[in-house]
C-alpha cells in the first residue's frame, strides 16, 4: 500500500475483529467477526472504492478538479459518495429505478447527484458509460468508479486481510492460526482483496503442521446466493459463464459475469478457494439469526456468508475431514461486509417470508 498525500485523508477505518461466542457454538468453531459493517459507508466497499478514488486524486494534474461517477444498486454508490465527501469532491451516482428510497435519501444526506435510470445496474452502468462519461465538462477530470473490477480497489479490500493478522496477533498472542476466511461474492472485488491479503500474508497465517516448520494456507470459503452465483456456475462449467439473469433477492451480488481476476484466483488457487451457494432463504433468515444473536443488521447478500454458521457450511466446505474435537479448535473469521440495502422493516419481512420454511 502506498502513502496518502497530507490533504486527502484516508476514506475507510480499522474495523473490529471480535470473537463470538454465539456464533461459536452454532459452527462448534471459533468464529471471529470482522465487523466491515462499521466502515464509514457501512460496507466493506470504503475500503476498495476508497482507496481506488485516493489513487485517482493522487494521479489527477492538479489544474483538473476530479469528478467521480459510479454505478450501483446501493453499496459502491454509497462508498463512493462517502469517500467523495470526506475528501472534498463531487460525485455522480447513478441507480436503477428499482433503487429503495432509503438508499437515496442516504445518498442526497451526501450531497451526491443521483441520475436514476433503467430497470437494472446494467442499465443504470450503461448509461454512466455512455451518456454521462461522454458528455461531461473537459475542463474536468471524470473518474469512472467501477463498483468491484478494479486492481486499487482490490488492493484496499486487501487492507481488511492485514488488519486481521495483527488483530488476532494482539488478541491471541502470536502464531495462533487462521484456517478458514469466509466472504461473499457478487462482482469479486472482496474476494480478489482477501485473496491478494492471504497470499501476502500466508506465512504468519496458517496452521504449523505436525512434522514441519511451514505453515499450511488459511482456506477461504467464497459464498454466493442462488439466482446470483455468477462464480459458482462457472467453477461448475469449468469456464467463466455469464449468467442471463439475476434471480437472487440479494440485489448487491446482483453480478452477471465475475471479475477475471476473481475466476483467475478460482483457477489458481486449487482446495484453497471454495465457492458454495445458499438459497435466497437461508440468506435472508441468517440475517434474521445474526441480528438475534449479535444485534447487527446486515443485508441478505451478507447473510449468505452468515449462513454458512447455522447450516453447517463451515464444517461442511472447512472442516469435513476433522473430528470434533480437532473442529472445536479450527479459528474461523467471518467477513461482516455490512451493506445498506437493508433496514428492520426488510429483516422482519424475512421472518414472515422464510421463517417457517427455514429452521436452524
Amino acid at each position: 500500500m502506498g502513502s496518502f498525500t497530507p490533504d486527502v485523508p484516508q476514506p475507510w477505518i480499522e474495523t473490529p475483529l471480535i470473537y463470538s461466542a454465539p456464533l461459536s457454538r452454532s459452527a462448534g468453531c471459533n468464529v471471529f467477526l470482522k465487523l466491515e459493517n462499521l466502515q464509514p459507508s457501512g460496507s466493506f466497499k470504503s475500503r476498495g472504492i476508497g482507496n481506488m478514488m485516493i489513487r485517482a486524486v493522487e494521479a489527477a494534474p492538479r489544474d483538473k478538479e476530479v469528478h467521480f461517477y459510479c454505478s450501483s444498486e446501493g453499496n459502491a454508490g454509497l462508498a463512493c459518495a462517502t469517500t467523495a465527501a470526506a475528501i472534498g469532491r463531487k460525485a455522480t451516482i447513478v441507480v436503477p429505478r428499482t433503487a429503495k428510497p432509503f438508499v437515496l435519501a442516504k445518498l442526497r444526506d451526501l450531497d451526491a447527484e443521483i441520475v436514476q435510470v433503467g430497470g437494472s445496474w446494467n442499465e443504470a452502468d450503461a448509461h454512466l458509460r455512455e451518456v454521462l462519461l461522454v458528455n461531461h465538462d473537459p475542463s474536468g477530470l471524470a473518474v469512472y468508479v467501477p463498483p468491484f473490477n478494479h486492481a486499487d480497489i482490490w488492493e484496499g479490500a486487501s487492507t481488511l486481510v492485514d488488519e486481521v493478522v495483527r488483530q488476532m496477533k494482539a488478541q491471541r498472542g502470536d502464531g495462533v492460526p487462521i484456517d478458514g476466511i469466509v466472504c461473499n461474492v457478487g462482482g469479486g472485488g472482496l474476494l480478489n482483496g482477501v485473496m491478494e491479503g492471504v497470499e501476502r500474508h500466508k506465512a504468519q497465517l496458517g496452521r504449523r503442521t505436525a512434522d514441519s516448520e511451514q505453515r499450511t494456507t488459511p482456506k477461504v470459503l467464497a459464498m454466493e446466493t442462488e439466482g446470483a452465483d455468477c462464480l459458482n456456475k462457472s467453477v461448475q462449467a469449468g469456464d467463466m459463464v455469464t449468467l442471463p439473469a439475476i434471480t437472487s433477492i440479494a440485489l448487491s451480488l446482483g453480478a452477471k459475469r465475475v471479475s477475471e481476476k476473481s475466476w483467475e484466483w478460482a483457477q489458481r488457487a486449487g482446495e484453497d478457494l471454495t465457492s458454495a451457494t445458499v438459497p435466497d432463504a437461508e440468506a435472508a433468515m441468517a440475517c434474521v439469526k445474526f441480528l438475534d444473536d449479535s444485534r447487527i443488521l446486515v443485508e441478505v447478500a451478507c447473510g449468505a456468508t452468515l449462513a454458512t454458521v447455522y447450516n453447517g457450511g463451515l464444517r461442511k466446505y472447512l472442516g469435513k475431514e476433522l473430528n470434533d474435537d480437532q473442529w472445536a479448535q479450527r479459528n474461523v473469521v467471518m467477513v461482516v461486509c455490512g451493506g445498506s440495502n437493508t433496514n428492520l422493516q426488510t429483516v422482519y419481512g424475512y421472518r414472515e417470508t422464510y421463517g417457517k420454511s427455514v429452521s436452524f
